[in-house]
């Protein structure tokens, strides 16, 4: 994605958010999340090359985004609720993926899930390495 296209693609997540993980937040949490993708945050990030997003387009429209800090590290992936289960999430992961191919030194992904996306990150082949946390 380009520097324009970032605005969206947070404001997809927090729609995205808002629905399906925000019940299972506390408002610290819901307040936390929403410093991290705050637009001027996340664009120092950007620029800054520590992270990287790329977006899916279903007939022109804008339906999902992952983002990664420090290229290995899932930190944003949301999908359009209407686009849940069809594969849109398989595709922004594999994204990624290619993008860390080139590199031989990246052995792995990580992510740190809501409670929602444990099921949906196993499903893409993520394992546990840990039990639940709650931090910030």
């Amino acid at each position: 994605m380009h520097r324009n296209d970032i605005r969206a693609a947070l404001e997809l997540a927090w729609t995205v958010f808002l629905e399906f993980d925000a019940p299972d937040y506390t408002a610290k949490g819901i307040e936390e999340f929403k410093k991290f993708t705050s637009i001027h945050s996340v664009l120092e990030r950007f620029d800054k090359g520590e992270m990287l997003f790329w977006g899916c387009i279903e007939e022109g429209e804008l339906i999902g985004i992952i983002a990664t800090k420090n290229v290995t590290h899932i930190c944003l992936l949301f999908v359009k609720k209407e686009y849940h289960r069809r594969g849109a999430a398989r595709k922004l992961l594999q994204q990624v993926i290619e993008s860390c191919n080139g590199n031989l030194q990246i052995r792995e992904i990580t992510v740190n899930s809501s409670p929602f996306a444990v099921e949906v990150y196993r499903r893409l082949g993520f394992v546990e390495r840990d039990q639940e946390q709650t931090v910030n």
